[in-house]
């Protein structure tokens, strides 16, 4: 690891091409790069997961640290790292302070992989409009996560006004498992009819103030046609705000899946005994890695974020993106309109 203080974009760029040349063949075999934008309080944590996440996709890791705004001027300290604590591949992390904060592309794109697709991944408050920070504009993936916003409900009315193909969530990402138990337990029930299955309704149980419940339900809603309700559940239900899900079939049946709340839930089929099924509580890495695995659109994600939200048509929006300045200390950029370009109102 070399570290570089008060440093330029272009002494960053040569001291992550000098280590490269040194390093040799075995680091240029680069799918992505990863750039991550975090506070200093969570650094340590978004580390930990990209690190994870390089070590199933190899990737360049770019993170992002805007410190101190109004610092009298502009410094960035730099820390070029190669198959060290970040993982095995080249990793590079920024802390801008000043006016530098605002420009942060300006460090970041010349450290791009070349040809390689970029995802940005926000790890903690993202901006309301995304196209403001312009390390989304270059970007195939935008990731953020409503479950860190103070009212996450709010959050994803607000990433619903704004969304653009290639937009996620990681408040989805955290439903993956208990829509894979959803999805095989309906087709265990279709095979053994030999036809088709239709979900008449359904309830799921678990905390209604919860990001990644509100986006099962409008997932089961997209996908059956009906609405499904979210009843609150004294019991404690985990990141996923989920304990249990029922799902009303035709022919009069019902299907049930309930956590245990030892890593794993219980489902309950018509003539067939209770089975149990793997639901571990997910480290952040493993979100992150699941995310970094598809770089189209999630155009699951865009349909149970309109049926949670009620906002439309977004799967029809423009995937480019236009970065808009908005510089924090100026008055009139606080009342720049958020709903993107082709939003519906």
């Amino acid at each position: 690891m070399t570290t570089l203080w008060d440093t330029t974009g272009s002494a960053v760029v040569k001291e992550l091409a000098a280590q490269r040349r040194t390093g040799g063949a075995v680091l240029s075999g680069v799918a992505l790069t990863l750039v991550v934008v975090a506070d200093e309080s969570r650094v340590t944590e978004a580390e930990e997961a990209a690190t994870h996440a390089a070590e199933m996709h190899p990737c360049r890791v770019l993170v992002v640290v805007r410190r101190q705004i109004d610092a009298p001027g502009p410094r960035l300290d730099a820390e070029v790292v190669i198959g060290g604590r970040l993982g095995p591949g080249e990793a590079v992390v920024m802390r801008m302070y000043g006016r530098l904060a605002l420009h942060a592309e300006s460090v970041v794109l010349p450290l791009l992989a070349a040809d390689a697709p970029v995802v940005t991944w926000w790890h903690g408050a993202a901006p309301e409009r995304l196209a403001t920070d312009a390390l989304s504009v270059f970007a195939h993936r935008r990731i953020t996560d409503s479950s860190l916003a103070e009212d996450p409900l709010a959050a994803l009315r607000v990433q619903a006004e704004d969304y653009a193909p290639g937009d996620t969530d990681l408040a989805w990402t955290r439903a993956t498992a208990w829509r894979t138990a959803l999805a095989s337990t309906v087709d265990s029930v279709s095979g053994r009819r030999g036809e088709p299955v239709r979900v008449l309704g359904g309830s799921i149980q678990g905390d209604p103030g919860n990001a990644t419940a509100r986006l099962l339900a409008g997932w089961l809603s997209s996908r059956s046609g009906c609405p499904v309700d979210i009843t609150e559940d004294a019991h404690r239900s985990g990141p996923s705000g989920v304990t249990a899900v029922a799902l009303e079939l035709d022919q009069h049946e019902q299907v049930e899946i309930r956590a245990d709340h030892r890593g794993g839930a219980v489902i309950s089929q018509p003539h067939r005994p209770d089975s149990t099924v793997a639901l571990p509580e997910r480290v952040l890495g493993d979100l992150l890695s699941e995310e970094l695995r598809r770089l189209d659109p999630d155009e699951p994600y865009s349909e149970a974020l309109e049926a949670t939200t009620g906002v439309r048509g977004l799967a029809d929006r423009p995937r480019v993106r236009e970065h808009v300045w908005l510089d924090p200390a100026s008055p009139q950029d606080t009342d720049q309109p958020t709903a993107p370009e082709g939003a519906t109102p």
